[in-house]
């Protein structure tokens, strides 16, 4: 049951590079810790499972097979044991979780966000709508059916990805239907201090915009780590700093110290009345907005690549018409 102050998690952890099983792991253990500090909201970095491809940033398209190859084997199916795990361990705690996955879809692999509701229950299963830059040669892209808003035990919560933050209508979205904790992840480790700055920035300006909490976690590597993916000095800053995670109010303020390095779990609790505060001066999608002059039109429809459809009556094979016996003219007349 909802109640006036929800306790978020923010977690910054780095994955297990040898997998899906080691990160998930993490995963689990995190969620146990959380909990045990009393959050009700838990939200993970972005593909965290099993870790974010940071080879693609750095590496020329010709020398990603392997590793490109490598993701796929460790790429998460849903449902599936590991989602089922997540799963568990969220109705065990009685806790929300959002997880960030390698989705993999038959031959293609997805961005996907996860909110797993407190029963356990799978609540909302989104993909990225488009793949930042690098990407691309990663992930297909998601469809307008994801953009969606799930009504959990703590609230509306939204989910975007990253980069997804710098399309407004993407937010607004999600702001139209009202969301009241937004869950965001970034990857962390990647680009170097100036995406913190953009980060930053980007979190705290969709909670004054949206009037909601955000909740934003990114990920982290080692030193160790960073040597593995790759042994260039020069190529590792590309994978190095980064790290901002935050929980920012509707007013746009901290509720924590962010962290911007090393591992760990940020907490705050979120007085869900200042939503109500924030909205009563601005309302982006209600007393704040003009539908009549501007508004969003959004194709909600599932992207198939394929549709099996009846052929239309007017296209079906013209049936013999019903022959009966008419007497002639002349006969008529006789």
């Amino acid at each position: 049951m909802r109640t006036d102050t929800i306790r978020a998690a923010a977690v910054q952890i780095a994955p297990d590079l040898s997998g899906r099983a080691g990160t998930i792991e993490r995963v689990l253990n995190a969620i146990a810790e959380a909990a045990e500090k009393g959050a009700d909201f838990i939200v993970f970095p972005e593909t965290f499972v099993p870790y974010y491809p940071y080879f693609s940033f750095i590496l020329p398209p010709v020398q990603q097979g392997a590793p490109h190859l490598e993701l796929y084997q460790e790429a998460v199916v849903v449902p599936s044991p590991e989602t089922d795990a997540v799963a568990e361990a969220a109705r065990k705690r009685g806790v929300i979780v959002v997880l960030g996955v390698n989705e993999r879809d038959h031959g293609s692999l997805y961005n996907t966000q996860l909110v797993f509701d407190a029963d356990g229950s799978l609540a909302l299963k989104r993909r990225k709508i488009t793949p930042t830059y690098h990407e691309r040669m990663i992930w297909g892209q998601g469809d307008g059916a994801g953009l969606k808003v799930a009504e959990t035990r703590v609230g509306r919560v939204g989910a975007l990805a990253c980069w997804e933050h710098y399309n407004p209508l993407a937010r607004y979205a999600l702001m139209a239907q009202h969301e009241e904790i937004h869950a965001s992840h970034f990857p962390g480790s990647l680009v170097g201090p100036i995406f913190a700055e953009q980060i930053e920035v980007t979190m705290r300006h969709h909670a004054l915009e949206s009037g909601c909490f955000v909740v934003n976690a990114t990920g982290w590597l080692t030193e160790e780590q960073i040597r593995s993916i790759h042994p260039d000095p020069k190529l590792q800053k590309g994978i190095r700093d980064g790290c901002m995670t935050c929980i920012v109010s509707p007013e746009g303020r901290h509720l924590a110290p962010p962290l911007t390095e090393g591992e760990g779990i940020l907490i705050a609790d979120l007085d869900m009345r200042l939503i109500t505060k924030r909205k009563r001066m601005m309302d982006s999608v209600g007393h704040y907005a003009r539908p009549e002059l501007l508004h969003l039109v959004h194709d909600v429809r599932p992207a198939v690549p394929r549709e099996a459809v009846e052929m239309a009556p007017s296209l079906q094979p013209a049936s013999e018409p019903t022959r009966t016996h008419q007497p002639s003219e002349e006969g008529e007349h006789a």
